[in-house]
């Protein structure tokens, strides 16, 4: 009975990636010099950003738009070359972690399978359909990044009960949209286990960096496994983010968080607005 829903699907698939490939992939001519510098400066300030205060899609994933890669490669692209800063931040969480090690094995799968959705939702959607919802996603990544700060002490200071369920429930859709698009992930995640009683935020903070390496792992895998990554952007990208990332984690006591959460906010205004126009102007 599910053999032909599942034969058409999987064609649906195979002619949305063909697309995909076809339109993204053999246009772009080779990346030039001033565009190598261009894209490390880019990838820097984002690993930068996603070390100290988060929101490093907010830089990569518009320029790359606007550098002229199509919607769905941008943020393929943009996911793949920030996943190595998601491991490094995880990373040096470790040793938090034991506090919750009996419950992260099914969380992690949950995830997984959030991300997994969310990137396969994405492939489907196609560039047609992907560039209208880019500027609804830029701004509702701004203003949840923007308030991040409000909407954690707001959700932490209300009386909430240890929930298992209804935290894996939260943590499912927001790995959905991790896996689909990705900016202000981490803040969803630390909404969602305040939601279900988490008061700890230096053991949030490190059960969410280990959950976006699952959620932002699986999502590359996926897209490097279709073929739908500038590998030439990506890996320019990815040095620069590495860079960033470790000098963030260097400096980060040095650094006024709040200029750079200025920076980040009205980078991501300001391409909300371009992108609202250009999709609906």
């Amino acid at each position: 009975m599910w053999e032909p829903w599942r034969r058409g699907c999987k064609r649906c698939c195979a002619h949305r990636l063909s697309q995909i490939k076809r339109v993204s992939l053999h246009s772009r001519g080779p990346v030039l010099p001033i565009e190598i510098i261009f894209l490390i400066t880019i990838g820097f300030l984002a690993g930068t950003s996603n070390a100290l205060v988060g929101g490093g899609t907010l830089f990569t994933f518009p320029v790359l738009l606007a550098a002229g890669l199509p919607p769905i490669i941008a943020n393929t692209t943009t996911t793949v070359a920030l996943v190595p800063g998601a491991f490094t931040s995880a990373y040096a969480y470790l040793p938090i972690l034991h506090r919750v090690g009996r419950r992260l094995p099914l969380r992690v799968g949950v995830a997984t399978a959030g991300g997994i959705t969310g990137a396969l939702l994405l492939l489907i959607s196609g560039n047609a359909l992907f560039f209208y919802l880019v500027p609804w996603l830029l701004g509702a990544a701004t203003l949840v990044f923007t308030f991040s700060r409000q909407i954690v002490r707001r959700v932490t200071q209300s009386p909430h009960r240890k929930d298992e369920l209804q935290l894996l429930v939260m943590e499912f859709v927001s790995a959905v949209y991790g896996g689909y698009f990705g900016a202000a992930i981490g803040i969803l995640l630390l909404a969602s286990m305040a939601l279900a009683g988490e008061q700890d935020m230096q053991s949030a903070n490190a059960q969410r960096n280990f959950l976006v390496c699952f959620i932002n792992g699986v999502a590359a895998l996926l897209f490097i496994v279709s073929g739908v990554v500038d590998w030439g952007v990506a890996l320019i990208v990815m040095v620069g983010s590495i860079s960033g990332g470790y000098f963030g984690a260097r400096v980060a006591r040095h650094i006024p968080n709040e200029w750079l959460r200025r920076i980040v906010t009205a980078a991501g205004a300001i391409f909300s607005v371009y992108y609202f126009v250009k999709a609906y102007g």
